[in-house]
């Protein structure tokens, strides 16, 4: 395999050599990236984007932003994104266009398309013409960003005619589908098709510049969600991810399945897992049937799919979820973006509303093989550093059906090497170079580095006060089964951790070890902290059958028939609803 030196420096987390001037780690980061192509790149070539410049940021003028001439919130949407992504004035264009999250066919053809289409033409940004089915002959724009108040879908239409329609599947018998996957084939004109769903010959491309409207697609996203101020600050939390790096932990909700015709979701899942892992992301994976619990503690966002919940749940249910600035969600359901502007409804809105920075959802069922390829995407996201519109069109293996991509097609939180950010961000001070340690630490292990080497690189490191760094060396001395010390570091991190997220986590974690080891008395004081923090704590049965034992061994009588009583509490049933009468 030819893994050439762009390679290597493309990969998040890892450094031009690990550990340069350091000695610590065995193996190169060439090991890392032959890992992960095995996952990404089946037939195990060197892909095209890994040989383009290392800064591959696209500028504004390869945007056209649309919003609702009829919704004031949706014009300041789009200026405040034109002017942080210093867009022409003339690629920003309003049309008048139905205020509802759903329109007609004909209200998309006459309302959004074909006005669209002129005033691109009109403004140079398109060349049309052609004989085949492809009008546009010459774009400046590879990208549409859809702005808050233009409409999600498109309803289904009975009155189209279409040859070969009573050869679909009957499920497949349909012209419903989201706005951005059928403006996608804007290039198409009015020959696009409506039934069914279009087979994307983009999916899996590795050549991102052939994703272009002179080869039938134009990538379309949008700054949406619950409100227009969270729509307006998709941009915003773009922009500060390309600045200081998207940092944090991956999370990854599989089913635990093993066979039956879902399993392919639970693939992708686990193995895009596999690839954050192998990047260096701090990454969990839960196998089971049911999805996180509310009382997870989940800190430090930067990535998180899962499966599968009609509405958001778990922590994602919680006042607060501690995405990272930049932030990547989604949650695979088959109506997680039927209604998108709602805060608590379905999943698209839910997590945007909580700080998600890009999420992508369906309007309408689009059936599991037609939704996200999860490692396609994390592979150009993450990997290859793609813009966020790159991969998601890359990991749609259909169009013209169900898919709505919400954030800004421009961000690319990966366009720069690690070792330049890490540099920056340490001149600044800032607690985000931390990261780039930990990341560094993690693709080492995952190749197989000794632990014992990882925490003395770890206790060396500059940032080696961070709690981030800290909570590791705690979880590398508990896998030696040196409860002590893994005790001790965690009682460290309590010191200067400030993310609640992690500080339950380390509670519980500390928790544990004392509950098992002693003493008691301090198992007993963590536990009751844990409650005093966390007032609302959605898991504090959990914790009264922790406390319970520890309140018998420490002879706080009183106190385990109290907690007890509370525990009886907690499992009683809910009393039933009053119905009404005549």
């Amino acid at each position: 395999m030819n893994l050439s030196r762009p390679m290597v420096r493309g990969l998040p987390g890892a450094h031009t050599m690990l550990m340069t001037n350091r000695t610590l780690w065995p193996r190169p980061p060439a090991l890392v990236a032959a890992l992960l192509l095995s996952l990404l790149l089946p037939g195990g070539s060197l892909p095209v984007a890994a040989q383009v410049p290392e800064d591959r940021r696209e500028p504004g003028s390869s945007v056209v932003v649309v919003y609702n001439r009829r919704m004031p919130e949706s014009k300041e949407v789009a200026d405040h994104y034109a002017t942080r992504r210093k867009v022409p004035a003339s690629q920003v264009i309003g049309l008048d266009l139905p205020t509802t999250e759903s329109m007609t066919r004909e209200e998309y053809l006459t309302r959004l398309l074909n006005p669209l289409t002129e005033q691109m033409a009109a403004a140079n940004l398109l060349t049309l013409g052609g004989t085949n089915d492809m009008k546009v002959l010459a774009s400046k724009v590879r990208y549409a960003t859809l702005c808050y108040g233009v409409p999600v879908k498109v309803a289904h239409d009975p009155t189209v005619k279409e040859a070969g329609v009573s050869t679909l599947p009957a499920e497949l018998q349909r012209t419903d589908c989201a706005v951005d996957a059928q403006l996608a084939l804007l290039p198409w004109g009015e020959k696009a098709p409506w039934y069914g769903m279009l087979p994307n010959r983009f999916h899996g491309v590795t050549n991102n510049f052939f994703i272009h409207p002179t080869n039938g697609l134009l990538m379309v996203a949008r700054l949406d969600g619950p409100t227009a101020q969270i729509a307006r600050g998709l941009v915003d939390k773009a922009i500060e991810a390309e600045t200081n790096g998207l940092w944090g932990r991956a999370y990854f909700d599989a089913r635990g399945l093993t066979n039956g015709p879902y399993l392919q979701g639970d693939n992708w899942i686990r193995t895009s897992a596999q690839i954050l892992a192998r990047l260096g992301f701090e990454t969990t994976l839960d196998d089971h049937e049911a999805t996180f619990a509310a009382g997870f503690p989940m800190s430090h966002i930067a990535f998180y799919a899962g499966w599968y919940e009609q509405n958001a749940n778990g922590p994602f249910a919680q006042p607060q979820v501690e995405f990272m600035p930049g932030a990547f969600a989604y949650h695979l359901h088959s109506f997680s973006a039927q209604e998108l502007r709602t805060p608590v409804m379905h999943w698209v809105g839910p997590l945007l509303a909580k700080g998600a920075t890009a999420t992508i959802g369906f309007t309408e069922e689009p059936y599991l093989a037609a939704t996200l390829d999860l490692p396609t995407f994390f592979g150009r996201f993450v990997f290859f550093g793609n813009s966020f519109g790159e991969a998601a069109y890359a990991a749609q293996s259909a169009l013209s059906w169900q898919t709505t991509v919400v954030g800004d097609p421009l961000y690319r939180p990966f366009w720069q090497t690690t070792d330049v950010l890490e540099k920056a961000l340490t001149a600044r001070q800032s607690p985000l170079a931390a990261w780039s340690a930990l990341m560094e630490v993690n693709q080492n292990l995952a190749v197989g580095a000794d632990a014992q080497t990882a925490i003395r690189f770890l206790q060396k490191a500059e940032t080696r006060h961070s709690p981030i760094l800290q909570e590791k060396v705690g979880m590398l001395l508990l896998g030696q089964k040196r409860y002590t010390l893994a005790a001790e570091t965690y009682e460290e991190v309590l010191k200067v951790a400030t993310s609640p997220g992690q500080r339950l986590r380390v509670q519980l974690a500390l928790a544990e070890i004392r509950a098992t080891y002693g003493p008691d008395q301090k198992a007993w004081d963590l536990y009751q902290q844990v409650l005093k923090d966390n007032p609302d704590y959605a898991d504090k049965a959990g914790i009264y059958q922790k406390l319970i034992p520890l309140a018998r061994r420490l002879g706080k009588k009183a106190d385990e028939e109290r907690l007890s009583g509370e525990l009886l509490k907690l499992a009683a049933p809910a009393p039933a609803a009053a119905s009404g009468g005549k």
